[in-house]
């Protein structure tokens, strides 16, 4: 059974379809990257699984229950980090704590003791006394993620957790975030940086404009992208016959030759192919096919494909 589960779940504001049938599902332990433009309904969708949100139509469940019937039972199991984490004027560290603690049913000395390990856990142990408003913004993320810790949930839902900070605290919240996975919390997280999301998390989901793009492993997501990559290739002469002999291998869709100046492959000019792997042959064979009809390969790379690549193209609709 899926720690979270979504059913055609939709969110209309009047005549604005923020959700469209949203079909979702992640195993216990995963960490799930929910990516999408702004408006996408990513915030919309992490609310209504916080029960923050009434859905309109479909059904949304967290650890079997479903929200918006069993919401008491729920929110036990869910810590949610919203992208600004509100002001709490005049208190100090472990008061706002110790406050979020009294309001979770923790009392007496046990307060004290989870207090004390989720400030060790999300390294504020030297902050305990610092007013909150007096915390830098990385340090509020971070304060923000030892709240949502002190009853243990089992689902954390983080609504762009890394938003507006500096490089320094983007890496000390992923490093935090990598020590929540491996405590076996599934983690749903949505993010504008891809590339961080692509070393934390295992699974990925896209979303535009209320709909669920695609759902998947993040090796999975790299494949499909990688359909319709472009490849650039030197030879050490006759650019343009090569150029025209590649033009008739399977899967090339589009053949240039560039000027880049470059003497180092061949004449200075690069022949750049848009390749398609699903209409037959493998872009491996293309240096093959140069180098049996007499040319010498001075180059041969492909455009990396990394999770802001497979993003821009499905978003583009470039992936069937």
């Amino acid at each position: 059974m899926a720690m979270i589960e979504t059913v055609n779940l939709t969110k209309r504001y009047g005549e604005l379809i923020a959700l469209d049938s949203l079909n979702l599902s992640i195993e216990e332990g995963d960490c799930y990257g929910f990516i999408g433009p702004n408006g996408a309904g990513k915030t919309t969708t992490i609310k209504i699984l916080a029960t923050l949100l009434k859905p309109s139509s479909g059904q949304a469940q967290i650890g079997g229950l479903t929200i918006g019937y069993q919401n008491r039972q729920i929110r036990p199991l869910i810590g949610y980090v919203p992208d600004f984490m509100g002001a709490y004027e005049d208190m100090v560290v472990t008061e706002y704590l110790e406050f979020f603690a009294a309001a979770y049913n923790i009392h007496g000395q046990q307060r004290k003791k989870v207090v004390q390990d989720v400030l060790e856990l999300t390294d504020l142990t030297y902050k305990a006394t610092a007013e909150v408003n007096s915390l830098s913004r990385g340090m509020q993320q971070r304060l923000s993620i030892a709240r949502v810790l002190l009853h243990d949930p089992k689902v954390l839902l983080m609504d762009e957790p890394a938003s507006g900070l500096d490089p320094r605290a983007r890496i000390e919240i992923r490093e935090l975030l990598k020590e929540l996975k491996r405590m076996g919390k599934t983690i749903l997280i949505s993010s504008h940086i891809l590339h961080e999301l692509a070393e934390l998390c295992n699974m990925v989901g896209i979303i535009e404009r209320g709909q669920l793009l695609f759902s998947g492993s993040v090796s999975e997501i790299l494949r499909r992208a990688r359909v319709g990559h472009v490849i650039h290739i030197g030879v050490a002469e006759r650019t343009d016959q090569a150029a025209e002999l590649l033009a008739k291998a399977p899967g090339v869709e589009k053949v240039g030759v560039v000027d880049n100046g470059d003497t180092s492959v061949g004449d200075g000019r690069l022949i750049h192919i848009g390749f398609d792997a699903t209409k037959g042959g493998s872009a491996t064979d293309l240096p093959n096919i140069l180098v049996n009809n007499g040319f010498r390969l001075t180059k041969f790379d492909e455009e990396p494909v990394n999770l802001e690549t497979a993003f821009m193209r499905l978003t583009k609709g470039l992936v069937q």
